[in-house]
């Protein structure tokens, strides 16, 4: 691809380095933020730079915040005996958006992939760990992608908190609303079925 500019192909490079943004596409956003009066330009930079300085993490449950301690956690609203593990910070705002959900989370920072080579000491699964150990949580409820990946964590972490007194949950696996079941997998179709729930009127 030529530029006509050097400075638009620094911007256009970096701007490609994001997820599933090809050159093309880096291209049509870097034009149309020069297209942008400067101000509004300078502000979207501004709020990068500032979230990348600022941002942290949260010493309980290593979800991103402002402060040491995540709203979530610092709330007397939630539920702390009841923690919800899962993979990303992707996840913890895709169940708060359901507003179903009054526990608190703690986020692992990936699972265990040997493909990846992640382990189980690449994730925060002694913090967890820790977190149990205290005596304060009753229900660890796995929130993890059901793939051999997803379940050799939760197995893994299963394992590590045995001896203690915590009641052990997962999020429901199944055919979803307005699905059809010729178009479910087996496996789908398979766990629906054993893990089949009271119908109610």
């Amino acid at each position: 691809m030529i530029f006509p500019s050097k400075l638009i192909e620094e911007a256009v490079n970096e701007v490609s380095k994001l997820p599933g943004i090809g050159k093309k596409t880096a291209l049509r956003l870097v034009l149309h933020l020069l297209k942008e009066d400067k101000d509004s330009t300078l502000k979207l930079s501004e709020a990068i730079t500032n979230a990348r300085q600022n941002i942290v993490y949260c010493k309980t449950c290593h979800t991103i915040s402002d402060t040491e301690i995540c709203g979530i956690c610092a709330s007397h609203r939630r539920e702390k005996s009841q923690v919800c593990i899962v993979e990303d910070i992707r996840d913890v705002i895709a169940i708060e958006n359901t507003n179903q959900f009054y526990g608190v989370y703690h986020v692992l920072g990936g699972i265990i992939s040997p493909m990846e080579r992640i382990g189980p000491s690449d994730l925060k699964i002694d913090s967890l760990i820790q977190r149990v150990a205290k005596g304060e949580v009753k229900e660890l409820i796995f929130a993890l992608s059901p793939t051999m990946e997803g379940d050799t964590t939760a197995f893994y972490i299963t394992k590590k908190i045995k001896d203690f007194n915590v009641r052990i949950t997962t999020i429901a696996r199944g055919i979803p609303l307005g699905g059809e079941l010729e178009y479910a997998d087996e496996v789908t179709l398979g766990r629906s079925i054993v893990t089949r729930t009271v119908y109610e009127s």
